[in-house]
């Protein structure tokens, strides 16, 4: 399997071959070259998704080929390794839109982690280039994106019952997905070429609601200069999706009932039975067991809105989907802002360990803000919500020592990024002398030097 091509950049071909060997074994195309001269005519006779390069080489360094990655292929993810690390030219790395600072040997498994991460960025910045002025398609709104088990088996089930008449539940908490899943389930059917009409049960006033379903005649009740035609008579052989029918009251859920078994409607201030063709979708955030014992749900419509259950996850329970989640996202509004930024490796981090209670909802939401606000090609931590700045690690019951020193390098970083990487204009910031805040960054790990994305 292609995952992409790598250029390696290393004038010791001993630590060529071997990285070479490694990313190969991953599904990787390798282009390899001992020198920045032949790197350069590389890149020009064939397009790469990232690069690894060294950064002490002779006659021309590593930061000469980003220069000229960065006037001649910009974006392309350029990753620095290095056996003579030292904290400045990280920094300078860091600063200028490298993706990522390595020290040899580095961590295999770590730097395959991040390649993985810088081209699924490149290529989503690619996406959203070249569609900058593509109109959005006639199935965005209905695209389940995710490939976790939950999500997997939910696209199982709608394969299954896509083009069945049975009427299906569908749970699940606010802001994870419920009304994409109904449009799915009806853009894939049979039913796809007739009306998908939606009703927010929890968004139209309790005194409108049987008039927005069953329509009403002229002169039904006061203001009533016209008759209407209601939702179920709207969806003529289409979907009728009603999403939070929890919200229903009772009156009208008997109502509902009847229609269900019947087939009929009757509009407010006639009683001529009107013949519906529809297929009902429902969906909820509550659990209606607990409100059919409460005496709140009528347990006869549930078990006739219930004939498939279809459970959607939250957001915290598909961690793994998050990324693929925030490209779409990323790709969308690029394209409608016209902008091409990518998110920091490290606000990915944060997007992961977050708990979202707004689920699907709040990630696009945190996205789209990120997106209209961004100033520069990449979307740090600094420019995320406050409650997504600092997000503790979810498995991590860490010695007190750890935050502290993490808390000491990001003050650092912050000083040198505000200070645009002056390292003396920070370390007066911070109040301390530039001898010690260069002691402080030698101090550091190199991961934790290779982390500072923002600075």
């Amino acid at each position: 399997m292609d995952k992409g091509t790598i250029l390696i950049v290393d004038d010791e071909p001993n630590a060529l071959r071997v990285l070479s060997a490694i990313l190969q074994e991953e599904g990787y195309r390798i282009l390899e070259s001992l020198d920045v001269g032949q790197a350069m005519e590389l890149l020009r006779e064939q397009p790469v998704d990232a690069i690894i390069t060294d950064v002490r080489m002779p006659m021309r360094d590593g930061f000469h080929l980003f220069d000229h990655v960065r006037r001649r292929h910009p974006g392309v993810p350029v990753m620095f390794l290095t056996a003579f690390g030292t904290v400045e030219s990280a920094v300078d790395a860091i600063t200028n839109g490298a993706f990522y600072y390595f020290i040899k040997p580095p961590d295999y498994q770590k730097l395959k982690t991040v390649l993985q991460e810088a081209i699924g960025q490149y290529a989503a910045r690619k996406r959203s280039d070249e569609a900058l002025l593509r109109p959005a398609g006639p199935t965005d709104a209905c695209r389940i994106i995710g490939a976790s088990p939950p999500i997997l088996g939910i696209l199982d089930t709608i394969a299954a019952v896509k083009n069945s008449e049975s009427s299906i539940l569908i749970q699940g908490e606010t802001g994870t997905g419920k009304e994409v899943v109904a449009a799915n389930l009806h853009y894939g059917s049979s039913r796809s070429a007739k009306p998908f009409i939606a009703v927010n049960c929890a968004a139209i006033p309790r005194e409108l609601i049987e008039s927005e379903l069953f329509g009403y005649e002229k002169g039904a009740f006061t203001g009533a200069v016209a008759g209407r035609t209601g939702r179920f008579e709207e969806a003529a052989g289409g979907t009728v999706f009603l999403d939070e029918i929890g919200e229903l009251e009772l009156s009208l859920q008997a109502k509902l009932l009847r229609v269900l078994q019947e087939r009929t409607i009757e509009r407010l201030g006639s009683n001529r039975k009107i013949r519906v063709d529809f297929r009902l979708i429902s969906s909820t955030n509550r659990n209606l067991k607990q409100e059919i014992r409460t005496g709140m749900f009528r347990e006869d419509l549930f078990y006739r809105i219930n004939v498939v259950q279809i459970d959607v996850p939250p957001l915290r329970e598909r961690v793994g989907d998050i990324p693929l989640l925030a490209a779409e996202f990323m790709d969308h509004f690029c394209r409608r802002e016209k902008k091409a930024v990518i998110l920091s490796p490290e606000a990915l981090e944060n997007f992961k360990r977050f708990s979202w209670p707004g689920n699907v909802r709040q990630l696009k939401n945190v996205i789209e803000r990120a997106v209209v606000l961004a100033r520069g090609r990449r979307i740090s931590v600094h420019e995320l919500p406050d409650e997504l700045r600092t997000v503790p690690r979810r498995d991590a019951l860490l010695p007190l020592i750890t935050p502290l020193k993490a808390l000491e390098l990001q003050a650092v970083r912050s000083a040198l990024r505000d200070c645009s990487g002056n390292k003396s204009k920070a370390a007066r910031k911070l109040g301390i002398s530039r001898k010690a805040l260069y002691k402080k960054l030698n101090d550091a790990s190199a991961d934790m030097l290779s982390r500072a994305t923002t600075v």
